[in-house]
């Protein structure tokens, strides 16, 4: 087990809960960062760590990030992050997500459950047959939920809409590069082309690549080098840590906006862009209408109801973009501020009606 020693202090109010297989033992966790708004949302992430130190720290770090997504999203949801360990043997899996889904039941839905990385919509609906406490399935009609990439794809649509118009360029004028086409990146480039946007794009995927040749018009690169593209906007969708000493001196766009979580490899890589001149759109503001759409569904809302949300993402980068302008500070770190400033608010709120 990870000692409390090798974490920040800030984190050992975190409520950790393990999975736990009759077979392989100890396979995963449940990290519960905050449950000040509400139950802690966030996704189950599946992969191949070589420790599970490893992929506690993971959950942990992510949690935190969930709990300031939720906030700055304007969602009732505190923030939670779940990890397996990617079994050996594919029939293995349906076994894991059983155990998994045994460990949310019993935390009797203080934590709510979604697809995240290395899981799938199938996954989570094996997980349903045992505990409710799971979202991202197939909805009733009528009422939000499913896949939520597109809805991620609108969000991110709506900061690149809201970035155009700060940097002074119409969007049938702009120029983006496209970094990952999974399904929030073709989606994305769907939105764009049909706004008349210039794209160029980057995937390991050639199949992914021809699509977007072939219907968006698109220019492929190579993906190591597409953070230099000569475009207006850079949007990384893919891997996390694209933002770092290496690359940030390469990149020649005025903007950073995409959907990848984690973009900055280190916090200081904020500061990097901001003192290049480059704006900077923290992910996790930008990325959030994947995690709305969820919300949606446990809320039991529309996709209308959902879709007016979404299109607030925009404004409300706007509003980070500001503070941080004003303070003279990293976007980042003004939206960091700007979501403790929301939890402790709450929190204040709270002690106060309990006497």
């Amino acid at each position: 087990m990870m000692m409390d020693a090798q974490v920040p202090s800030d984190w050992r109010d975190q409520r950790i809960a393990y999975v736990e297989h009759g077979r392989f033992g100890r396979i995963g966790a449940i990290v519960i960062d905050s449950l000040t708004l509400g139950p802690a949302l966030g996704g189950c992430r599946m992969w191949r760590y070589e420790r599970f130190d490893d992929a506690l720290l993971d959950a942990r770090r992510l949690s935190r990030g969930m709990s300031y997504k939720n906030a700055m999203a304007g969602l009732p949801l505190g923030g939670g992050k779940s990890v397996l360990l990617r079994p050996e043997q594919e029939a293995d899996r349906a076994g894991y997500f059983d155990a998994f889904a045994e460990a949310v039941d019993a935390l009797g839905g203080r934590y709510l459950a979604a697809e995240d990385v290395g899981t799938a919509v199938t996954d989570m609906q094996r997980v349903r047959r045992k505990t409710p406490y799971v979202f991202g399935v197939p909805s009733a009609e009528g009422l939000a939920g499913g896949d939520p990439s597109p809805w991620t794809a609108r969000g991110v649509f709506s900061s690149i809409s809201a970035v155009a118009a700060r940097i002074g360029k119409p969007l049938g004028t702009l120029s983006v590069a496209v970094q990952g086409l999974g399904h929030v990146g073709m989606s994305l480039c769907q939105l764009l082309f049909d706004e008349g946007v210039e794209l160029m794009v980057a995937d390991i995927n050639p199949a992914a690549l021809t699509h977007a040749e072939r219907h968006f018009r698109a220019k492929a690169m190579p993906a190591v080098s597409i953070h230099a593209a000569d475009v207006d906007i850079f949007a990384p969708c893919a891997l996390g840590a694209v933002l770092n000493e290496n690359t940030i001196p390469q990149i020649r766009a005025r903007a950073v906006v995409g959907a990848a979580n984690n973009q900055l490899a280190t916090d200081r890589d904020g500061s990097l862009l901001m003192e290049r001149g480059i704006l900077y759109a923290p992910d996790y503001i930008v990325n959030a209408g994947g995690v709305i759409n969820v919300a949606g569904e446990y809320l039991n809302e529309t996709p209308a109801m959902v879709g007016r949300k979404v299109e607030e993402i925009g404004e409300r980068l706007l509003h980070v973009l500001d503070r941080a302008e004003e303070m003279r500070i990293p976007a980042n770190v003004a939206a960091d501020l700007m979501a403790r400033e929301i939890l402790l608010s709450r929190a204040q709120s709270a002690q106060i009606a309990a006497g």
